[in-house]
């Protein structure tokens, strides 16, 4: 899966991700029939990955000329990892995640070869800070943790990583020695919404000025009390950011 230079759609709206993060997927198609016509792409994780009818909503949305992003965090031995993305693959999806060791990177990017999906890395969770990271034992905080974890992902050959707002997207395209690297945000929330269990957050506008490619929302917009309004709000935000940079 060779890289190509770092196209992004020409709506901004069109970067806007959002998650499904809601309790089932008649829960989700609600959602998704709401944010018609303003929302074109769509994480699905866990929330919904076990539900009996997820296959069935994910060909949905890829049917219907939404982007879908499988946020499976994949973690396997090299040929489990290898088949599962080709099975990604060949469904259509744009983006599915893997974890951030070496040989995980390496086989996903074997799996999606010859296709337009793209794999992308974890680097670290936005729930975790420097004292989340110590309590699991490891010598190094987040930034340098995501630093080390960006130049491997780069190194591996996959498209992009996953990253927080305050990871500053352009310095990890810098650390990586590659501009073609995408970084898919999430921890994204507006001035006024709760953090929840998030960390290392950071507002559309301010995520899109440091270079992030796409953002990635769910429970600012899930649980609004009106979705589509709120949708809107953080894409005009995300323009603001754009026309900073």
């Amino acid at each position: 899966m060779s890289k190509s230079c770092r196209t992004l759609p020409d709506r901004i709206a069109d970067r806007l991700i959002v998650a499904l993060d809601v309790e089932d997927t008649s829960a989700a198609r609600r959602l998704v029939d709401t944010l018609d016509g303003v929302v074109s792409f769509y994480k699905v994780g866990m929330w919904l990955l076990f539900q009996p009818d997820a296959n069935a909503l994910i060909d949905e949305l890829i049917g219907s000329g939404r982007q879908v992003f499988l946020d499976y965090k994949m973690y396997d031995i090299g040929e489990t990892v290898r088949r599962g993305v080709q099975s990604v693959a060949r469904r259509g999806a744009a983006f599915v995640t893997v974890h951030g060791d070496p040989a995980i990177m390496q086989a996903a990017v074997a799996g999606g070869e010859g296709s337009a999906l793209r794999v992308l890395a974890v680097s670290v969770l936005t729930s975790l800070d420097d004292a989340g990271l110590r309590a699991m034992g490891y010598a190094m905080g987040a930034r340098e943790l995501v630093a080390h974890r960006v130049r491997a992902a780069a190194a591996s050959g996959c498209h992009g990583v996953i990253a927080s707002p305050a990871d500053d997207p352009d310095e990890l395209r810098r650390l990586a020695g590659d501009e073609r690297l995408l970084v898919v945000t999430p921890g994204i929330r507006m001035a006024d919404d709760p953090a929840d269990d998030q960390r290392r957050t950071g507002t559309p506008a301010d995520a899109i000025a440091r270079g992030a490619d796409y953002l990635v929302v769910g429970r600012p917009i899930t649980r609004a009390a009106a979705p589509r309004d709120r949708a809107l709000q953080i894409i005009d935000s995300m323009a603001a950011g754009q026309a900073r940079r």
